[in-house]
């Protein structure tokens, strides 16, 4: 059996649609590497000639604001595939992704990958689905931050920190974000982000270690950010 068949990115992506055979060819055309914390895999308006699939770490997608501040999109995991929509469209990366930690991807070229969509219609509907999950997600963050106050928007992005990273032996949210990138998650100001952070830990929220964030009241923050 492939190593590609066993990997959790086949089991959470639009690649679980490919054959045995199908993954057998893909394994043999990928290449495998580590990218270390801060590094970029791809940038925005670069020409994506692939997918990467995410074996193990996390990574920000984040788009240039007209301020010139970085405003992160998303937060990708191991599971997940990165550059599909380019891929496809054949149009520079719209994001930028960069490694919030040591991650391994893997590259799979796309002329080894672009093949599956006229000889699998189950995984070019696959590939479809996905792109139209993500922009789904895209629609629903542009509501919650225009809707939401940025206190509510800072307690939804905590709360969705602990959800999808889980907490660390200490039970603090074990993906540790510097104070900007929670900034651009929630569309503020480093200053204003500083500041509610601060309040929120003065309320009993949450408690402050340095980086790192424990949520002590997570009903309270659930309610804000309803």
């Amino acid at each position: 059996m492939s190593k590609c068949e066993q990997c959790i990115v086949r089991q959470f992506s639009s690649l679980k649609a490919l054959s045995r055979e199908e993954l057998t060819q893909v394994a043999a055309a990928k290449t495998t590497r580590v990218v270390r914390k801060g590094e970029q895999i791809f940038q925005e308006g670069e020409h994506v000639k692939g997918v990467f699939c995410v074996e193990d770490g996390v990574c920000k997608l984040t788009k240039l604001s007209a301020n010139g501040k970085d405003q992160i999109v998303k937060l990708v995991k191991k599971g997940e595939l990165l550059g599909q929509r380019s891929m496809i469209s054949e149009e520079p990366a719209n994001l930028s992704a960069i490694a919030l930690e040591d991650m391994q991807v893997c590259f799979i070229p796309k002329e080894d990958v672009i093949g599956f969509f006229t000889s699998n219609n189950k995984f070019s509907m696959a590939v479809m689905k996905d792109i139209c999950g993500d922009l789904r997600e895209a629609d629903d963050v542009m509501v919650k931050m225009a809707q939401k106050s940025v206190r509510d928007r800072l307690a939804h992005a905590l709360l969705y920190l602990e959800d999808n990273f889980g907490t660390a032996d200490d039970n603090s949210i074990r993906i540790v974000l510097s104070r900007e990138e929670i900034a651009g998650m929630i569309g503020t100001a480093t200053e204003s982000c500083i500041r509610l952070l601060s309040e929120f830990n003065k309320l009993g929220l949450i408690e402050l270690t340095g980086k790192k964030i424990t949520i002590l009241d997570r009903q309270k923050l659930k309610r804000m950010a309803e």
